[in-house]
């Protein structure tokens, strides 16, 4: 009997550890959606479609910096903070910096060596819709509208179609 209380006691241990450790998986976006502002930032195509991922609209930033803006600041760690400025109706990224800013929105990012990976990456799609977003974030015509906590993390809560 110990046995069989032994072991039902670290299956239900190990349960509620995952249990526990789900909230810390999504605190960042879940942080964005709840308590972030609302931005837009320009979108730009980079892969259509993941067989292993199903339909998406893989989304770069023209707006933001890249891979080759970071190369001065290697040895600061994987954490990087892009400073948020106003262009028109929409935001672009200042210079990717290592320490958080004091002021004003920004991204805080993963540095995964030659690109930045902020969370919003990915817009998922079903797929008969995926081919016309895909469609329109080539063109320039789209837009994505990314909510922003006061600690950086962020969340893609859509991409959106200008009729401009």
């Amino acid at each position: 009997m110990n046995v069989l209380a032994s072991r039902t006691a670290r299956v239900a241990g190990a349960t509620l550890l995952s249990f526990a450790l789900v909230p810390l998986a999504v605190a960042g976006p879940l942080s964005a959606r709840l308590t972030g502002e609302e931005y837009l930032l320009d979108v730009e195509p980079v892969d259509p479609i993941d067989p292993f991922r199903g339909a998406y609209v893989a989304l770069g930033y023209p707006g933001l910096p890249n891979g080759q803006r970071l190369t001065e600041r290697r040895e600061h760690g994987d954490v990087a903070y892009v400073p948020l400025t106003r262009s028109g109706d929409v935001w672009t990224g200042l210079a990717a910096v290592p320490a958080r800013p004091e002021s004003g929105p920004f991204l805080r990012c993963q540095d995964e060596q030659w690109q930045l990976r902020c969370g919003i990456e990915s817009w998922f799609l079903p797929q008969d819709k995926a081919y016309e977003m895909e469609q329109a974030v080539r063109e320039g015509r789209a837009v994505a509208r990314v909510r922003i906590d006061s600690r950086g993390n962020a969340a893609l809560v859509g991409v959106e179609v200008r009729e401009d």
